[in-house]
């Protein structure tokens, strides 16, 4: 076995393998800096790098005449010109009949408004559709009646694209948060209800079979054995998904809940503005990135008995 390869404890009780040396990094850095913060530090330095290098690209086909400013503008035309798009980010407030303009929130708290909506509407739709999700595919698998009852329907409506939820969402909550937090949640229920059902499946019957052997009930066995066997299959579902959950919601704003990244990106549209495009997508993943992060961060902590792997098999 490689020597690079190096498993720590941490405090947490968490045992990590890390694969490979942590280069790069200045000696003082290594010196008085711990190992999380190191990795921390490189995998920040290499996600800059790669931000950095698809900027460039369109920087280099920008002055090389490849791409059209009007069209494609390059990063430093649409992120250097912060006050003429944030201006777009108004509220409902600002654009309501007999309001001056200046009266309402300034650019910046706009933009972070218009953030903050899109992101709320996001979490909120997450986590109603994974707690019911989880809720429904074990109880698939516990309740031979549930199973009966519900599975048809949710393989009938699974492959259904959101898309198509969303006059529903309207007939039924008209305009505002809550179809859009439908529809995120439309997106995301019957595939993890299914990928439930999928993990339990995959628990290994061993480990059933010494919880019963023990003298653990079903329910026991489903707290104590199934439920932290399916925990880390559950979060990669939830993490992939929390991507679709950003496309459906920009679906939602476009068609007018109030105010949201979605309604600037149609905005933008109606207005031919591509600048406002660009500077809006930035923003968008910038949040799915960070959000993505908090997520990853949250299963470290959640599931700190399972071992990190990233990159161990690299090389082999």
């Amino acid at each position: 076995m490689s020597a690079d390869i190096s498993i720590s404890k941490q405090s947490s009780g968490r045992r990590e393998v890390t694969g490979g040396r942590l280069h790069g990094l200045p000696a003082l850095a290594k010196r008085f800096l711990p190992e999380w913060a190191q990795r921390s530090l490189v995998q920040a330095g290499w996600t800059l790098v790669s931000v950095g290098l698809f900027a460039a690209i369109c920087e280099f086909c920008w002055a090389v005449g490849l791409a059209d400013p009007k069209l494609l503008p390059p990063p430093h035309i649409f992120l250097g010109n912060f006050a003429d798009q944030a201006k777009f980010f108004n509220t409902a407030t600002r654009w309501s009949i007999g309001v001056n303009p200046a009266d309402g929130p300034t650019p910046l708290e706009a933009v972070l408004i218009t953030i903050g909506a899109t992101t709320t509407r996001v979490l909120v739709g997450l986590l109603i559709a994974s707690v019911l999700a989880i809720a429904l595919g074990v109880a698939i698998r516990y309740y031979v009646v549930v199973e009966k009852l519900t599975l048809p329907t949710v393989t009938l409506l699974s492959p259904v694209s959101p898309i198509a939820w969303l006059p529903v969402a309207i007939f039924l909550f008209g305009i505002g948060n809550a179809p859009a937090i439908f529809m995120v949640v439309i997106a995301l229920f019957f595939h993890m209800v299914l990928a439930t059902i999928n993990q339990i499946d995959g628990v290994n019957k061993n480990l059933i079979n010494v919880a019963r052997t023990m003298g653990a009930t079903q329910a026991q066995t489903y707290s104590r054995v199934i439920i932290p066997a399916i925990l880390p299959g559950l979060l990669v579902v939830l993490r992939l998904n929390l991507f679709g959950a950003w496309m459906v919601v920009l679906v939602a704003e476009s068609t007018g809940v109030g105010y949201g990244l979605g309604q600037v990106i149609m905005l933008a549209r109606n207005t031919f503005n591509p600048s406002l495009v660009f500077f809006t997508i930035a923003l968008i993943g910038l949040l799915g990135f960070f959000s993505d992060w908090l997520l990853r961060q949250i299963q470290k902590r959640v599931l700190y008995w399972v071992p990190e792997t990233s990159g161990v098999l690299r090389g082999l």
